[in-house]
């Protein structure tokens, strides 16, 4: 009985230690990544690897980082009216969302997400898609990290480097060339909007052959970018990365 004990206590030491080690190693990524431009990203890794095991010959990632100041304000105004309005004035999770998300899923077959940006990136950037405790565990884990690490502004750079606009096609800069053969600083609103629309699921929604779904949630989302007040919004942005330095 006592060696069993013993046993126990060792095991459980063990795994606290295993705990405390993944904390720490996941503590440094997240620091390193504050500075560090990204190659790729979990996301970017499991198409990679479904496009294999499919026997998929014709699958390539394109994928080309560009600094925030390179992107077209539009392009970040757009993804922020479009996926988390409250981007500026949260801690990483929107409360006020996340309880609508819930009652409107209680009486409707049609599943509403309550990710923020910061939620979003965790889970690209480091996870797995798919639907279970254990990873949205670790997506709210990465995200309470990389909101006291990361200012908003580095936030919103990595998501708008990351995020998948379609089969593919990760980031803002790969979406504009491929979609609209330009850079992503010359994207004009429509543009933007447009991309922003498939956001919700680019596997589903294509931003070269929009539904009229996505058309309707193009203008939306321009009604809503000009209902922020333009671009003087991403000011509320810079103030909080002057204010993380």
């Amino acid at each position: 009985m006592a060696r069993r004990a013993g046993v126990l206590r060792r095991a459980g030491r063990y795994l606290l230690l295993g705990l405390a080690a993944s904390c720490a190693l996941a503590l440094l990524l997240v620091l390193a990544l504050r500075w560090l431009n990204p190659p790729t990203s979990a996301f970017m890794i499991g198409a990679r690897l479904e496009a294999l095991l499919r026997g998929t010959h014709d699958y390539h990632t394109r994928y080309q980082w560009v600094d925030l100041e390179d992107i077209a304000p539009q392009a970040a105004l757009a993804v922020i009216a479009a996926e988390d309005q409250q981007f500026p004035f949260h801690a990483g999770f929107d409360f006020k969302s996340i309880r609508e998300a819930v009652r409107h899923n209680a009486h409707s077959r049609r599943v509403r997400g309550a990710s923020t940006i910061s939620q979003q990136v965790a889970k690209n950037l480091f996870l797995w898609s798919g639907r279970s405790y254990l990873r949205k565990g670790l997506e709210a884990g990465f995200t309470l990290l990389i909101e006291w690490c990361w200012p908003k502004e580095r936030i919103l750079e990595v998501y708008l480097n990351i995020a998948e606009f379609g089969r593919g096609v990760y980031g803002v800069q790969a979406a504009a060339q491929t979609f609209f053969h330009r850079d992503a600083r010359r994207l004009r609103r429509a543009e933007a909007a447009l991309l922003a629309a498939v956001l919700p699921n680019p596997r589903h929604y294509h931003v070269e052959a929009p539904s009229p779904g996505v058309l309707a949630r193009r203008e939306w989302i321009s009604q809503q970018m000009a209902d922020l007040g333009g671009t003087a919004y991403l000011e509320l942005i810079e103030n909080q990365g002057a204010r993380h330095e």
